[in-house]
């Protein structure tokens, strides 16, 4: 056994992944204030083949130093677009037919393990802010709201490691 030369991994080049089918979710980032950590979601859409990245509010966008260091090209391959207004977006998205989807810690959440998305229908995950979480206004407009199981003295995970956990048990599921 060993480890796989960069060759030998067989990565799509940026235009290919451009050309190539995604799956059906994207993430939406509001209010996110860590630029790496906005850097490094790009990262995880890239990774698991997202079909688009919003960075609403106080995002920040690229370019910028911070959000190249993490992404490592990733923002050349992810679509992406800036929306000041998540409200707007996100009563677009539903009214095209997406299923909306906020990752926070609320009553009456289901849990990530309980989850099961219908085939039919693409996915728009929500993650909010790393201090306040999602707003309160788009817990209400969400058709579901999933929580990520937690066990241990924080429940609190950094938004880079949600991004991780949502997008890869999406794909796992569908």
């Amino acid at each position: 056994m060993h480890k796989l030369s960069l060759n030998e991994l067989n990565r799509l080049s940026v235009s290919d992944f451009k050309d190539v089918e995604k799956f059906p979710y994207c993430l939406i980032l509001d209010d996110i204030r860590s630029l790496n950590n906005v850097g490094s979601v790009f990262r995880t859409a890239d990774a698991f083949k997202a079909e688009k990245l919003y960075l609403c509010g106080i995002t920040g966008q690229p370019p910028h130093r911070d959000i190249t260091k993490t992404a490592l090209g990733a923002t050349e391959s992810v679509s992406w677009q800036h929306v000041l207004d998540i409200v707007t977006l996100v009563k677009q998205l539903q009214a095209d037919g997406w299923t909306i989807a906020a990752v926070e810690q609320v009553e009456g959440s289901t849990s990530l393990a309980d989850f099961t998305p219908k085939s039919t229908k693409p996915y728009a995950f929500v993650l909010g802010n790393e201090v306040t979480g999602v707003r309160d206004e788009i817990i209400q407009l969400a058709d579901l709201v999933l929580e990520i199981p937690q066990f241990g003295t924080k429940h609190s995970l950094n938004i880079a490691v949600t991004a991780g956990i949502i997008c890869w048990d999406f794909l796992q599921k569908m």
